[in-house]
């Protein structure tokens, strides 16, 4: 995969302390989604009403809006413990198992990458949402049998960024589904200034502006944006970011006035080049990028069409008027 400074997967894992960092810890501090938030702030007082656990939650959306964050948020609104993971880190029936017996009343798993838990595991988590009870098998062969224990009250969380991608029966016993929106340049430019307070760089008005506009309307690129641009101005400056220190960073980048990089363009590039603007479809696509498909859908593509540039039709992709004129 083509690495990307405007990528929304996760931080790696030297950066993720930092990253930690500027995740907000409640509803007051996290920016942006309101909808959501006033949705889960209803049903969070509720349960706490009734004394009771809030039902079980999927957040779906873009890589890089806060799932994740927004899980911490809500453990720590409902005053509960929080055990993350993952669905590829879930390999076997016996690793949830292990997972959910060890939780407590109130306690909230959250199960990143859910669409990728193996189906024998999501078998398993079924009776778990639904009754609160797993059947596991003690023994092999013949004398195999199976035991039925009764699970803790407790609330799981899933995150995907391809909620088709869950089974039907699995997507049913989340009681709230709800889907994470871009953000506006108004609420990007709220989250650089906050990041920069937490990381105690000044940036000028004008500067945190033009990060705002090249962050893909996505949280975790514009503190990535943030952190390069940081480096940039205690290098090459006296640590403050203006609006100088800030373009030519993203001019360093390679990032436009549109947020779009080298992949973007050559995507671009490529189907008004070779096929007129389009349609061409994803298999081509792909080949002319040497990515494989999944990439281009969940990782260049969302933001081109977000923007306007980019369509997808029964017969393939299309560039729009508006990306022909800049491109």
């Amino acid at each position: 995969m083509i690495d990307r400074i405007i990528d929304s997967t996760p931080e790696p894992e030297e950066e993720k302390e930092l990253e930690n960092t500027l995740r907000p810890r409640d509803f007051a501090s996290y920016i942006g989604q309101e909808k959501l938030k006033e949705n889960l702030k209803l049903a969070i007082s509720a349960a706490k009403k009734r004394n009771e656990p809030i039902d079980h939650v999927l957040l779906y959306g873009p890589p890089g809006l806060g799932k994740t964050t927004m899980a911490s948020v809500i453990a720590n609104e409902m005053g509960a413990q929080i055990r993350i993971t993952s669905g590829p880190a879930i390999e076997r029936s016996g690793d949830l198992a292990s997972l959910i017996t060890n939780l407590k009343d109130g306690d909230i798993l959250f199960i990143d990458e859910i669409h990728r838990l193996n189906r024998n595991v999501e078998e398993v988590l079924y009776s778990a949402m639904e009754d609160f009870k797993i059947d596991i098998m003690i023994g092999k062969g013949p004398s195999a049998r199976s035991l039925r224990l009764d699970l803790p009250k407790f609330t799981i969380i899933g995150a995907t960024t391809r909620a088709g991608a869950l089974a039907a029966p699995l997507r049913d016993r989340f009681g709230m589904v709800h889907r994470l929106e871009f953000y506006s340049e108004p609420e990007i430019e709220k989250i650089i200034h906050r990041a920069a307070d937490i990381l105690s760089t000044k940036i000028n008005e004008d500067a945190a502006r033009d990060l705002a506009k090249r962050s893909r309307l996505t949280p975790r690129i514009a503190n990535r944006l943030l952190k390069r641009v940081r480096d940039y101005a205690d290098v090459n400056g006296d640590g403050i970011i203006d609006k100088v220190i800030a373009n030519k960073t993203l001019d360093l980048l390679e990032i436009d006035e549109y947020g779009l990089d080298s992949v973007d363009r050559m995507l671009l590039r490529a189907i008004i080049e070779n096929y007129d603007g389009g349609p061409v479809g994803l298999e081509t696509l792909a080949a002319l990028l040497a990515e494989d498909r999944q990439t281009i859908e969940d990782f260049i593509e969302p933001y081109l069409m977000q923007i306007g540039f980019l369509e997808r039709t029964p017969r393939g992709r299309k560039v729009t008027p508006k990306a022909m004129k800049i491109i």
